[in-house]
């Protein structure tokens, strides 16, 4: 009925990064009781605010204080990895949550991040279209060569085939890498049209199409339910609206991307009623009585765990009991 998405930002008027990851982890561990449908760990590199740079480890931290919530990794930077030992990696987890564990990989889209870590940030397409199928194949347990290596990626993954891997991005080009590879395809915008794109090159390459998420730039990504909304903004909206400016500030002139927003103020958040919502217990009934579950990030832009478990249980405790 909600997904829980962590990012583990940390600005310096937040709560500190032992607090936040402390408060992840035991926030999962109590939410797949009580209606989570997925926790979600995110990446990206060199942020001044700490975002989670390594998705991996929180997932299997996460995998190891779970028995049954299901885990994704939102987007794994493919270029930035070296797809064997990335393999041998996803294996592993997967065998430590009981194939519990799946993951969405893209190109990124800074550069930092490339130079960072020592890779062309304009070969990052290449280089994507030539490890995304060592990827495939070493994390099914084949036994190959490429590039004069023997790869055989022990012990055998407990999915069939190993994990699942998607690739995620919200242009022409990522719908069709998707469709190319016979991947199922999570944009982050971009528009219907895309749809069509991921659909031919899956075809025309003979795969069947598979799953294709792309949300509206209106789809409300980080959501809270509050019995009081008024002072749900005076409490969490600072920390709403430093996850806002940040995204925006390492995506300018993005206008395709749900979950960016360009307001400047927490009453221009509140105003834009869009992407970042404080939702009463019945508009959160309604939302997901409707198809949609609640996308939350209870610790956003390092919101303290003892004010974030607040709003947290308003939704196991209020709303959930409410759908039967």
């Amino acid at each position: 009925m909600y997904l829980l998405r962590f990012d583990m930002r940390a600005p310096a008027f937040g709560a500190t990064t032992t607090e936040l990851y402390a408060a992840a982890l035991e926030m999962a561990t109590y939410a797949e009781t009580r209606g989570a449908l997925m926790a979600i760990a995110c990446e990206h590199h060199t942020m001044d605010d700490g975002y989670l740079p390594s998705p991996m480890v929180l997932a299997t931290a996460l995998a190891a204080r779970t028995t049954t919530l299901q885990i994704m990794t939102a987007v794994l930077v493919l270029p930035l990895y070296d797809p064997v030992r990335l393999a041998e990696d996803m294996v592993v987890l997967d065998i430590i949550s009981g194939g519990r564990v799946s993951h969405v990989c893209a190109v990124g889209y800074r550069p930092e991040e490339y130079e960072h870590l020592g890779v062309d940030f304009h070969r990052r397409g290449k280089i994507a279209d030539e490890i995304l199928p060592v990827l495939l194949r070493a994390k099914a347990g084949e036994a190959f060569e490429h590039g004069g290596r023997r790869i055989h990626v022990t012990p055998p993954a407990v999915t069939p085939g190993g994990p699942r891997i998607a690739w995620g991005g919200g242009s022409a080009a990522a719908a069709k890498r998707a469709g190319r590879f016979g991947l199922d395809f999570f944009a982050q915008g971009g528009g219907p049209s895309l749809a069509d794109v991921y659909a031919e090159a899956a075809r025309s390459n003979g795969h069947q199409p598979g799953s294709c998420f792309i949300p509206s730039i209106d789809t409300a990504t980080t959501v809270f339910v509050a019995h009081d909304v008024d002072k749900a903004w005076e409490e969490v909206g600072p920390h709403l609206l430093h996850d806002v400016v940040s995204y925006s500030s390492i995506n300018e002139g993005n206008t395709h991307t749900a979950s960016i927003s360009t307001a400047k103020t927490v009453d221009d958040l509140r105003a834009e009623n869009r992407t970042h919502r404080i939702l009463t217990v019945d508009e959160a009934v309604a939302m997901i009585q409707s198809g949609n579950p609640l996308s939350m990030q209870p610790l956003v832009g390092g919101l303290p765990p003892e004010i974030a478990w607040r709003y947290l249980k308003v939704v196991t405790d209020d709303v959930m009991p409410r759908l039967g």
